[in-house]
């Protein structure tokens, strides 16, 4: 890796760290609208905070956890939840803006 690139990770990992921090990564990649940005944003909350920490904090197996953060992973959510709150986040449903409900 060049230096800028390490000055990078550095810097993202350190502010990751920081739960509000993470939680407004998160936030953003889900703005995104896609399974894999979350994944991956959740990949680097993850690393920055020590996956083998993470696993020992979930009892979830450190590989798995890697497998369920690619690209191709598909975590369950009791195991997305027990990451989430290894790291000190936590998922909050709100309603769309400007969506009209239907009526059945």
């Amino acid at each position: 890796m060049n230096k800028i690139t390490e000055n990078y990770t550095d810097n993202l990992y350190n502010d990751l760290r920081d739960p509000a921090e993470a939680a407004e990564y998160l936030n953003a990649a889900l703005e995104e609208g896609s399974l894999d940005v979350f994944l991956l944003a959740l990949k680097d909350i993850a690393s920055a905070n020590n996956i083998s920490e993470i696993s020992r904090k979930t009892e979830l197996n450190r590989v798995n956890i890697y497998r369920m953060l690619s690209p191709k992973g598909n975590p369950q959510l009791k195991s997305l939840f027990a990451i989430l709150h290894s790291l000190g986040l936590q998922v909050q449903v709100s309603a769309e803006k400007n969506h009209k409900s239907s009526q059945i």
